[in-house]
């Protein structure tokens, strides 16, 4: 279980910023990017994080994950609170972000286990074809789905991906789809951002709706389509934000 409460994180503006910026999360000298974020997520559960640009998605996900401390708020993974405990949180997450390496190996796995799991996720992210080539000579979508399986190698009790489609083809990012869904039998919750609602709706069972760093919505996509106004989730989308601008 996931449980995110009025999560909030800022940073000091340069000194020779603008300011007669318009940007409501600019304040008395700070960047509010992350200002009142709460959602949860249970066991099984697929959520995506969705939101303009700039909404706060990807700072929001980066607090989950650990590598940035929120300034208040809070948040629970499997009851362990990331904010007073980041170590002990991180050994049970797997986060993709843009920003994911391919080298390295997981502290405290053996050799052998490695060999085991590395050839269930070949198979999984359909990673065969290509696994003797180099890094350097994978494409875009060989990259992600090894960026992917490297997050998710240690078997994490929670799975954290930032746009893990962006700038992909439609064969790799039906291979990292159906990997996504596949996490509901397992019975781990898993959160990620995407600007592509169809994804959303093939695969999501909440959907958290962030705007100006701040939660707009937070439900079921049938709560969605309520609030929204329309059974299109891409209208629904657009008057959420609209109501909240």
């Amino acid at each position: 279980m996931i449980e995110v409460r009025g999560l909030a994180k800022r940073f000091r503006l340069p000194s020779n910023k603008d300011q007669g910026s318009r940007d409501p999360r600019e304040q008395e000298g700070w960047f509010h990017a992350v200002r009142d974020v709460s959602f949860r997520c249970a066991p099984g559960e697929v959520l995506a994080l969705l939101g303009p640009n700039g909404a706060g998605k990807t700072a929001t996900l980066r607090l989950l994950s650990t590598a940035l401390k929120a300034d208040t708020g809070s948040a629970y993974i499997n009851g362990v609170d990331i904010l007073k405990e980041p170590l002990v949180a991180r050994q049970s997450i797997g986060f993709l972000s843009g920003t994911t390496g391919l080298y390295g190996r997981p502290h405290g796995t053996s050799p052998a286990y490695l060999k085991r799991r590395c050839d269930e996720l070949f198979e999984l992210l359909g990673m065969h074809e290509f696994g003797n080539k180099r890094a350097d000579q994978l494409s875009t979508g060989m990259r992600q789905r090894c960026a992917i399986a490297r997050a998710v190698v240690h078997q994490p009790q929670i799975v954290i991906l930032d746009e893990p489609t962006t700038g992909l083809d439609v064969m790799a990012a039906k291979i990292l789809l159906d990997f996504i869904a596949s996490y509901k039998a397992l019975r781990v919750p898993l959160i990620f951002s995407t600007h592509h609602l169809h994804e959303v709706d093939k695969l999501c069972d909440r959907v958290c709706i962030l705007n100006h760093g701040k939660t707009a919505f937070s439900g079921t996509l049938a709560q969605l389509r309520q609030l929204g106004g329309s059974a299109d989730l891409y209208d629904a989308f657009v008057g959420v934000i609209k109501a909240g601008n």
